[in-house]
């Protein structure tokens, strides 16, 4: 089995669609599709479940025509369900060409839900099957609850394999999450050994937290295709997450896939902007910290031999490794930022820097990378090169109006005004200063991501510390902290704008 290549399956827009809270419109739905399959290369996208609505129906058409117009259609499957030929009718009209049919994978299922005996579910199954066929709709089938039923009746397993015919793949659903990689690995195992000609995909749920172990114990165990969501999403604990799925398989196994590692990052944060749904900070692969340093012993080990690196390199998948500044920063850590700002200090200065971060840690303030210079210019007595300054602001809000904004600034010595209109105070502030670079035909970093903290039990009077990542060449993020949300974000604004031009 060396060398053997795992496909994937990804369900975001169909199980991850079931994560409570999240509805993708059609225009999403298409976006989300296109990356997956073509960013990422994955080998097929399960994108909707059959009869859901009509918003539902309209999402998938679109997909489905955009899909045939790239010779892609073979990789988009739909959910449907044993009911003869509604299933079939309503995904043939989409445009899609193959159906995901959900069976009863165990005896309890069966006979409590659908009270039908094993005999009747069989014939009920074969008829909606050659319904799909004459359709010319390919078929592969998902045993639902198969982690129960293999548990509790092998045979019950057997019968429906033996007896459902013209399908193509067999899925093989932990539909409640209950497995671990042992029994993973024994349940799928039996089923390759018996039915070595046919193929079986294996489609984890997380609630254990074993969704990642028990994909790498299947793919050992002969399952020839794994299932995922972008993000862990899905019902209850989530799916096997994407990321993590590709490289468990890569970095834990002997196997390989044909998706496109770096443009990781880039799914998991446009999956998160429209779902609503934030990826951890320590989440794995694509989180925030999983690739920043925070100890400086790390720091130190890195810088004299990559000595806390891994596989798990950041540009593989479309990220960078970070040195965080606090409390447990050490020489190295500020070495390791000094050098990404390119500023050069003697060993004196550096240790007045480290012993003011540290402070900042301890009262559990944030510590950026654009806020070194100016911790910098604090301790060492030397002014920051300053060339923006705020010289007057005004925002305007009021009722059936939009938000206006009046910005002065000082750009080398040079003052020049500006007005705006926008969507809010601060997107009119924007667009103000924007205007007065364009003066100077220059164009401002692009904001990527808006972070505001209020202390727990704040009072109406209470400090906002607003965080605003921005992208130029590369990411960074300013802080501004003020009694007003607003003025906050402008601080960090021009901090970002003098960050910016140093560079």
């Amino acid at each position: 089995m060396s060398g053997r290549i795992i496909k994937i399956l990804d369900t975001t827009l169909r199980d991850g669609e079931q994560t409570s809270g999240i509805s993708f419109t059609e225009e999403e739905k298409l976006l989300i599709a296109k990356a997956l399959l073509l960013d990422l290369n994955i080998d097929a996208v399960e994108v909707a479940s059959a009869r859901v609505s009509e918003g539902e129906f309209k999402a998938a058409k679109h997909i489905c025509r955009w899909a045939e117009d790239h010779n892609m259609l073979d990789r988009i499957e739909m959910l449907g369900f044993v009911d003869y030929n509604k299933s079939a009718d309503w995904i043939l009209q989409t445009g899609c060409k193959t159906m995901n049919l959900l069976c009863k994978g165990s005896l309890n299922h069966l006979t409590n839900q659908l009270n039908k005996t094993p005999e009747d579910h069989i014939k009920d199954i074969n008829k909606t099957v050659q319904y799909a066929h004459k359709a010319g709709i390919k078929v592969n089938i998902y045993l639902e609850d198969f982690s129960n039923g293999i548990a509790a009746d092998t045979d019950y397993i057997f019968y429906l394999i033996d007896n459902i015919k013209g399908v193509n793949r067999i899925m093989l659903p932990d539909t409640l999450g209950i497995l671990n990689p042992d029994s993973t690995f024994e349940y799928c195992s039996i089923l390759v050994k018996k039915y070595p000609d046919l193929k079986f995909d294996f489609h984890a749920h997380n609630d254990y937290g074993l969704a990642e172990a028990n994909l790498l114990a299947c793919v050992n165990a002969g399952i020839s295709r794994v299932h995922t969501t972008i993000n862990g999403l899905g019902e209850r604990a989530g799916n096997c997450s994407f990321a993590s799925a590709v490289a468990v398989i890569h970095d834990h196994s002997e196997f390989k896939t044909m998706v496109v590692e770096n443009k990781t990052k880039d799914i998991s944060s446009l999956i998160e902007s429209f779902s609503g749904i934030r990826v951890a900070q320590n989440t794995p692969v694509v989180g925030e910290n999983v690739f920043t340093q925070t100890c400086g012993v790390h720091a130190d080990g890195d810088k004299k031999g990559n000595l806390y690196f891994n596989k798990l390199l950041p540009e593989r998948f479309g990220g960078q490794r970070n040195y965080a500044l606090g409390k447990t920063s050490g020489k190295a850590s500020i070495q390791k930022n000094l050098e990404k700002l390119g500023i050069e200090l003697d060993e004196e200065a550096q240790k007045k820097v480290l012993q003011k971060v540290i402070e900042f840690g301890d009262k559990k303030e944030k510590v950026t990378l654009a806020d070194l210079p100016y911790i910098i210019a604090d301790v060492l007595g030397t002014p920051i090169n300053t060339r923006v300054k705020l010289i007057d602001f005004s925002l305007v809000l009021k009722l059936n109006l939009k938000p206006s904004a009046m910005v002065k600034l000082e750009i080398d010595g040079v003052q020049i005004e500006a007005n705006a209109t926008g969507d809010g105070q601060y997107d009119a502030f924007m667009k103000a200063v924007s205007s007065i670079f364009t003066v100077r035909k220059e164009t401002i970093p692009e904001l990527v991501d808006y972070s505001v903290t209020i202390p727990p039990g704040g009072r109406t009077d209470a400090l906002v510390e607003t965080i605003i990542t921005w992208k130029d060449k590369t990411s960074f993020k300013t802080r501004g902290v003020d009694c007003d949300q607003a003025s906050a974000a402008i601080e960090a604004t021009i901090n970002m704008l003098n960050q910016w031009l140093q560079h």
